[in-house]
């Protein structure tokens, strides 16, 4: 399995299940939900017209025997201290605690009966805790941890300065990483996943090779593997195949649907991913308390990446919302966010995929 700490634009679990699964790897993934800024990889399934994330553990075994993959959340059978728990670190402003942290993802992984295990831990602005330095303190406590129950862990610490791929909300990261899937998607989006592949089906089969998973993961990308699995998932867990296949999916269309524009030209220095995250919450695409019911529709497709140059009048987002104050709303919230400096400035970014940290220490990437 994989994990992830969280961050905006985050859909790499979407399209790792399905990817792995279509190479032999059998991958029980247990996910959660939206937890303070960021997005949930349940919410996003759930924006699929029928998916069911609630599957009963026998349900669930009985999916990864055929097909080699189930999308799940905790339930009463599968750590349910943790279910309640996950609800109140977010109302008790104890997201970024590294011990609530590490035993609410450990917890999880380790009731799935894993032979491996990948954590993708962000680091920036945008990330739980953005300090290079608690970034690593958190790998290495979980890393020990897998140790104690016998599962390797890896971890890689990623970027999240700047949203990861275009499209923030649930339904619109969906879409994205259906694209990916297919052989499109931003290089961004593919960059972090196929590191964080990579890592996994070396777990699964110890004597490849980086470069021979590398071949692998990208021929299933190609040949449609990947893509025909995610389908066998969406149809297992009750979801409308049919809407996955439509070019331009009603199911993430939001009733209003607005551009942010330049109003000079410049370049974007900053997409600061905490704001974005915001911007959704207040669309209707995250929750300020654990009752709260999601939009999955709503959210912002970013038509500009940090160093790009722009010009006066250049879109540089899209957004998705509920209804025409709501949009006017996050068009003024955005083009707060996107912070353009002057033509010639270069802008600060960190490597998307930086360190990799395992039991035998810290080696930095290159």
């Amino acid at each position: 399995d994989k994990h992830s700490t969280g961050g905006v634009g985050d859909k790499t679990s979407l399209i790792l299940a399905p990817l792995l699964a279509a190479v032999g790897v059998s991958v029980p993934m247990m996910s959660g939900r939206g937890l303070g800024h960021t997005g949930g990889t349940l919410d996003k399934l759930e924006s699929i017209p029928g998916f069911r994330t609630d599957l009963t553990l026998a349900q669930a075994e009985a999916q990864l025997k055929a097909i080699g993959c189930a999308l799940i959340g905790q339930t009463a059978e599968i750590a349910p201290a943790d279910r309640r728990l996950y609800a109140l670190r977010d109302a008790t402003a104890t997201v970024e605690c590294i011990q609530l942290i590490a035993a609410s993802i450990m917890s999880k992984k380790l009731a799935e009966g894993l032979t491996g295990l990948v954590l993708d831990v962000k680091t920036g602005s945008g990330a739980f805790l953005p300090e290079l330095e608690r970034g690593l303190e958190l790998a290495h406590t979980m890393i020990a941890l897998g140790a104690a129950a016998g599962v390797p862990v890896v971890t890689l610490i990623t970027a999240m300065d700047r949203p990861l791929g275009n499209a923030c909300g649930n339904a619109l990261e969906v879409v994205e990483c259906l694209d990916t899937l297919g052989g499109g998607g931003p290089p961004d989006v593919w960059t972090v996943t196929e590191g964080l592949a990579i890592e996994m089906l070396q777990l699964a089969r110890p004597t490849m090779s980086a470069a021979a998973a590398r071949t692998t993961l990208r021929a299933a990308i190609d040949s449609g593997a990947a893509l025909e699995k995610f389908r066998q998932i969406v149809a297992a867990q009750g979801g409308d195949v049919s809407a996955i296949d439509a070019p331009t999916p009603e199911w993430a269309r939001a009733p209003e649907i607005g551009d942010v524009v330049a109003d000079r030209s410049g370049v974007v220095l900053a997409i600061p991913p905490r704001p974005v995250g915001h911007a959704i919450i207040a669309l209707g695409g995250g929750r300020t308390t654990k009752e709260d019911r999601v939009d999955p529709r709503v959210g912002i497709v970013f038509k500009v990446r940090v160093g790009d140059a722009v010009r006066s009048g250049q879109p540089l987002a899209t957004i998705h919302a509920a209804n025409p104050s709501a949009l006017a709303e996050a068009q003024a919230r955005v083009r707060g966010i996107v912070q353009l400096g002057e033509v010639g400035e270069e802008a600060a970014m960190l490597p998307w995929v930086s360190h990799r940290v395992t039991s035998a220490g810290t080696e930095v990437l290159p």
